[in-house]
């Protein structure tokens, strides 16, 4: 299907960040084709690549157009868990909550607890997701079911990658069996606290053997740190540049206790960083240290987390407290802006992924991942400034369409992909079962 969407307002990047203006946009399959003004419109319906092409044209009358978001860090089949493990310490949280029930669920119900995390997802403008799961297959086909675009990774823990290869084997079994035009996978070890660095240095081989980026939970908890330096003598970062983990291929989710040079380190090495600002918050962890991090250059991007520890999978919740949290912290009122936090979960997310310029923006010859806003909802309403509407009054609400692909995945908040009613039930079925 190819789409003429008229009259729309458009986030589009500037030199001094971003602008907001009045365009039309053409798509033709799953890309931008051309972004015009509407005085151009008549020149352009006779141009020779599109003039035997038929377009179904949008009225984007008072929407406000964004690139679809990204959520660089989550676990969408921990939905399931969502306001089941509250108001506990991060050890107990994990080891005496969490874990018990992934032992036990059974692998099918990873299915639809993920598909309910992209219902969430959807509804809230995300179009793209970096995922960690543990059930073979499930994540995968939950994303194919709703046509999100998506990273997906195989959590790997253990001492070495090929004695008990089963996790291994599944990630790449998943990769050779599902990988298209919107599913791409991603290795990824657990923690420096449940791989060794054994394991570690061979996911390194084998993400360049097999051209994978990686993943990895890092310096989210006191202990985690403290109990690296006592076994390892240091780091968790330094433990990972050590044995060549540390590259641009490389996305950290959490990063909020770093200590010595570990910031330099991520610096030289060009990793990306993931702020988890809710389930950091939440979990008593603390909040990564934002503006050093950012004036070191290091590439930040922005994640939910899983349901189970945030309780929600809504970025445009988790923009708002990464600003906030961040500008109450430092007492600074700059820290933070709206510009940066925009970027974090389009342009910086799409550089930690490879695809600049294809991904996180509204521009000719990029895929067409798009987020459609009433700007007359009461939430946004006046926008004086459309870009602190975004951080400071969005709340997901305000979404009421999301292309991904070129194709709808929710229409005037309809849900074109997923059946909801099915999801809600067989999760219900679940939760009595196995909670």
């Amino acid at each position: 299907m190819n789409y003429k969407i008229i009259h729309g307002v458009l986030l589009l990047p500037s030199p001094d960040g971003y602008t907001t203006e009045k365009k039309t946009i053409y798509i033709e399959g799953n890309r931008i084709s051309r972004i015009t003004d509407p005085m151009e419109d008549a020149s352009f319906s006779v141009d020779a690549p599109s003039k035997e092409k038929s377009f179904e044209t949008i009225d984007a009358s008072g929407k406000l157009i964004i690139p679809g978001l990204i959520n660089m860090h989550t676990h969408v089949y921990m939905t399931i868990m969502r306001n089941y493990a509250d108001d506990l310490p991060f050890d107990k949280w994990l080891f005496q909550k969490v874990m018990p029930v992934e032992d036990h669920l059974p692998r099918e119900c990873a299915y639809w607890g993920s598909l309910l995390g992209l219902i969430e997802m959807i509804q809230t403008g995300t179009s793209c997701f970096v995922d960690m799961h543990m059930y073979h297959e499930q994540s995968p086909k939950a994303a194919s079911t709703a046509g999100l675009r998506a990273y997906i990774g195989r959590g790997l823990v253990g001492e070495d990658l090929y004695d008990d290869g089963r996790r291994f084997r599944e990630a790449i079994e998943e990769k050779e069996k599902y990988a298209n035009d919107l599913l791409s996978f991603v290795l990824s070890p657990h923690a420096v606290y449940t791989c060794s660095r054994k394991l570690l240095s061979q996911v390194t081989v084998e993400a360049q053997k097999h051209g994978m980026l990686k993943q990895i939970h890092l310096s989210e908890s006191k202990n985690e740190v403290e109990n690296c330096l006592k076994e390892n003598g240091i780091t968790p970062v330094e433990l990972l540049q050590q044995i060549g983990f540390l590259d641009q291929e490389t996305i950290l989710a959490h990063c909020v206790h770093l200590r010595g040079d570990d910031i330099g380190i991520l610096a030289r090495t060009g990793a990306s960083v993931v702020t988890n600002p809710a389930s950091n918050c939440k979990l008593g962890n603390g909040f990564a240290p934002i503006g050093q991090i950012r004036q070191a250059g290091i590439n930040i991007c922005l994640g939910t987390d899983g349901a189970a520890s945030n309780n929600s999978l809504n970025l445009f919740r988790e923009m708002g407290l990464l600003t906030m949290i961040h500008k109450g912290i430092s007492e600074d009122p700059t820290m933070a802006p709206a510009p940066f936090i925009i970027d974090s979960v389009t342009r910086n997310a799409a550089a930690a992924l490879g695809r600049e310029g294809e991904l996180g923006v509204i521009a000719e010859n990029a895929l067409a991942d798009l987020v459609f806003l009433d700007m007359n909802s009461v939430s946004l309403f006046p926008a004086n400034n459309p870009l602190s509407a975004l951080c400071y009054s969005a709340n997901g609400s305000e979404v009421d369409s999301l292309m991904v692909n070129g194709r709808f995945l929710m229409r005037k908040r309809e849900m074109l992909t997923i059946d909801t009613e099915r999801v809600y039930y067989e999760v219900g079925k679940i939760i009595d079962s196995q909670l």
